[in-house]
């Protein structure tokens, strides 16, 4: 029987990997120059056409704070992928650390917010832990508090990046659509890093759809009646008229902010409701942060119908995320 709740945390992990060789590509010609048109998984490749890393930098203050090692030597440098060693099929650094988390809770049987951080300070100071060149500016302002003495619980800070949602399908799969506590517990741990009233407002709605879907709701009835704030009629007939690059891309930016990359999300999600690879691969086809855009269309398009099976196959984290959800992280 379809467990929703997993599927869609298999979903976001899946539309994070289909993306994250064009992740961050803004100019088209270039994406389909380089990678043609996104159908599975690809690899990544150097050099990157409209990579920024070479205008990032990141200082870490002492050991408490040296989260790039020795992915350093690539900031700062024109044309470097931001996921260059990644293969295809696996995942960026964000939804490593959901599979992280998600192993943890079934670890210990239950969320603490405090646990937690000393796991994720653990996982990214430990050499060799992942492979990812980029690190986003959360962890880099986390990790810079940090290293400046303040408690993991106060290391936080406001940001508006659709990144901060990476975590809420691991959370629903693993402490269950009817845990009474998991709306508050997506709040409490949003926060840790994200406190933005416009994340934690869209980690809420994302959740409740999330929830919805697992008791066998509809996506779009519930779309509309969960995220009016969001999305609307209106817009969706509107934005039925144009291409889902003319939406994502001109209407709506496809960048991270919350404000356009939340809407934009819900909606390659409402235009391909019922076919999962036409909106992961959509998502990633438009570019822009369409790894955590990603998180969002994925998770709620398998909650809602099938994943096909050679994007299970394909995903590098799939035996492990099995594992996590059978209970054995």
């Amino acid at each position: 029987m379809k467990n929703s709740a997993h599927d869609a945390f298999f979903g976001a992990l899946v539309a994070d990997a289909i993306a994250m060789p064009v992740h961050w590509y803004y100019n088209q010609d270039s994406l389909e120059r380089d990678y043609g048109l996104i159908d599975g998984y690809q690899a990544p490749r150097n050099p990157h056409a409209d990579s920024i890393l070479w205008r990032s930098s990141y200082c870490a203050l002492n050991a408490n704070g040296d989260i790039l090692r020795e992915q350093a030597a690539f900031w700062g440098q024109r044309g470097i992928h931001y996921h260059q060693f990644l293969k295809a099929g696996d995942n960026t650094l964000n939804q490593l650390l959901a599979l992280e988390l998600a192993g943890m809770i079934v670890d210990e049987d239950g969320y603490d917010p405090a646990r937690w951080l000393k796991r994720y300070i653990a996982f990214m100071l430990e050499p060799g832990k992942h492979c990812d060149t980029y690190v986003e500016e959360y962890h880099r302002n986390f990790f810079a508090q940090y290293a400046a003495g303040k408690k993991p619980l106060l290391c936080g800070g406001p940001d508006v990046h659709i990144g901060g949602l990476a975590a809420v399908p691991a959370l629903v799969a693993v402490l269950g659509p009817q845990n009474p506590d998991l709306l508050e517990i997506v709040q409490t741990h949003v926060a840790l890093t994200h406190k933005d009233d416009g994340v934690l407002q869209a980690a809420d709605v994302f959740a409740r759809l999330l929830v919805r879907l697992s008791a066998g709701d509809n996506l779009r009835t519930s779309m509309l009646e969960e995220a009016p704030d969001w999305i609307s009629v209106a817009k969706i007939q509107q934005w039925n008229k144009q291409p889902d690059r003319t939406v994502i891309g001109s209407i709506l930016s496809s960048a991270c902010y919350i404000p356009d990359a939340f809407p934009a999300a819900l909606f390659l999600a409402y235009r391909h409701a019922d076919d999962f690879a036409a909106g992961v691969c959509a998502n990633a086809q438009v570019g822009g942060d369409n790894c955590h855009r990603g998180t969002v269309v994925g998770a709620l398009l398998a909650a809602a119908t099938d994943i096909p099976q050679r994007f299970v196959d394909g995903l590098g984290a799939g035996a492990r995320v099995k594992a996590i959800l059978s209970g054995h992280s």
